[in-house]
């Protein structure tokens, strides 16, 4: 009895499923080691003199960790795009497809560069504050301060942060139309979650306490997984998409 191989769009289903439980499980992995060596993302919170000694003690692999971080985070990127388009959906639903592989893809790229300040920056502001003078000591001390500010608050957490709601939530509304309603309604706790944490960096810039909304981005992402692994296990069950 001859075998048929099943249909591309099949076997594209498959893959992509597979490569939204990948990255649900794989963007975690270096979370959890960074929460476990680094005391991430409470270590944000402390004197920049304490977080830089910290780093310096983490050594080679530290670095290496964030490395993998920010990988995971660009990921997302071709994820996204796969995930959003297809024929289908540029037919019926053009605008909000196209929407959600922009965001999602944009979202995969700021945040991998906020992310990799610790592979190509921070290392650098370690060694200055370890082997240094109490001047120099204190200059990358300011330093660590500004860049986190910048290029982790304003680039990594707040725009990133901004995108990947704003991509979860197309695509979940994409999955809403699609009869997949169980999924579009993690993905719509999960955009709303993240949303809301992106005030943390706000209530940072005005003086306050952003302690409330870290928390609601931590749970947020914790949806986020969910959310993928949920849409990997529709696509893996092979219902085709209208």
């Amino acid at each position: 009895m001859q075998h048929t191989p099943p249909p591309q769009d099949t076997i594209a289903r498959r893959w992509l499923g597979l490569s939204a439980i990948a990255l649900a499980i794989l963007f975690n992995a270096p979370f959890s080691i960074l929460a476990g060596t680094y005391d991430y993302p409470d270590v944000l919170r402390r004197p920049a003199g304490e977080a830089l000694d910290l780093f310096t003690a983490g050594g080679p692999s530290l670095i290496l960790t964030w490395h993998a971080f920010a990988l995971a985070a660009l990921a997302l990127a071709p994820l996204a795009v796969g995930l959003s388009i297809t024929a289908g959906r540029m037919i019926r639903h053009p605008a909000l497809a196209v929407g959600a592989a922009v965001f999602g893809a944009m979202a995969g790229v700021t945040q991998a560069m906020g992310l990799w300040r610790w592979v190509f920056v921070i290392p650098m502001l370690a060694r200055d504050h370890a082997a240094g003078s109490p001047e120099a000591r204190a200059a990358a001390e300011r330093a660590f301060a500004v860049l986190n500010q910048y290029g982790g608050v304003a680039i990594g957490e707040h725009l990133g942060q901004m995108l990947t709601a704003l991509f979860v939530l197309c695509l979940s509304r994409l999955q809403w139309i699609e009869g997949r309603k169980p999924t579009a309604l993690a993905g719509y706790v999960t955009a709303a979650a993240i949303a809301v944490g992106t005030t943390e960096g706000v209530a940072i810039a005005l003086g306050r306490s952003g302690e409330t909304f870290g928390l609601v981005t931590i749970a947020g992402f914790l949806g986020l997984t969910v959310w993928l692994l949920m849409t990997g296990a529709g696509l893996l069950r092979g219902r085709r998409v209208a």
